[in-house]
C-alpha cells in the first residue's frame, strides 16, 4: 500500500527520519505523512441538497485512481482520466523522485492529489463545480466516460 511504499523509499532507501524537515514539504516528514485523510461528506451533502445526483463516487485512497474509480464504472464503459491536469502534491513528487517510482505505479498506489472523483452527467458539471466552490472545494474536470469493453479506467495526459 501507499504507506509501505513511502516507508520503503523515504525511510529505508533514503534514510530520512520522521523528524527531518523537508523543505519542499514545508514541514517534517512525519507531519506530512500523518496528515489526516480529507473527509468529503459536507461537500457531497451540499451537492445532494442542490439536487445533483452523481452516477458514481470514488474516494481515492489505497489502490489509487485506477483501483478505486474502476469500482464506480459500469461494464462496457471507461473513465478516461486526465492525470496531467491534476496538481500532484509535493509528497508524491518526493516519493517518485527519490524512489525512482514509475508514474503508473504512483497512480496505482496513491491518490496523487485527486482525493474524490465524481461521475456526473455532462449537464451537471457546471452547477456541481459552482456548488463545490461555494463550500470551499477546488473542483477540476479530469476526464470523461467513454465506451470501452476492455478497461474501466484509462489514464491520459490531458482532457481530450
Amino acid at each position: 500500500n501507499g504507506y509501505s511504499l513511502a516507508r520503503k523509499v523515504l525511510l529505508e532507501a533514503r534514510g530520512l527520519q520522521l523528524e527531518d524537515r523537508v523543505d519542499e514539504l514545508g514541514r517534517t516528514l512525519g507531519e506530512e505523512l500523518l496528515e489526516p485523510t480529507r473527509i468529503y461528506c459536507v461537500s457531497l451533502v451540499a451537492l445532494f441538497e442542490a439536487g445533483i445526483r452523481p452516477h458514481g463516487l470514488a474516494h481515492i485512497t489505497g489502490g489509487g485512481i485506477v483501483g478505486n474509480l474502476a469500482r464506480a464504472i459500469p461494464a462496457g464503459l471507461c473513465a478516461s482520466v486526465a492525470v496531467g491536469d491534476i496538481a500532484v502534491p509535493p509528497i508524491f513528487q518526493l516519493i517518485q523522485r527519490l524512489g525512482n517510482v514509475e508514474s503508473d505505479e504512483m497512480y496505482r498506489t496513491f491518490n496523487m492529489g485527486a482525493g474524490m472523483i465524481l461521475v456526473l452527467d455532462a449537464g451537471d458539471v457546471d452547477s456541481a463545480t459552482a456548488g463545490l466552490k461555494k463550500v470551499g472545494e477546488e473542483p477540476l474536470v479530469v476526464g470523461e466516460i467513454i465506451p470501452d469493453a476492455e478497461q474501466k479506467v484509462r489514464l491520459v495526459d490531458t482532457v481530450q
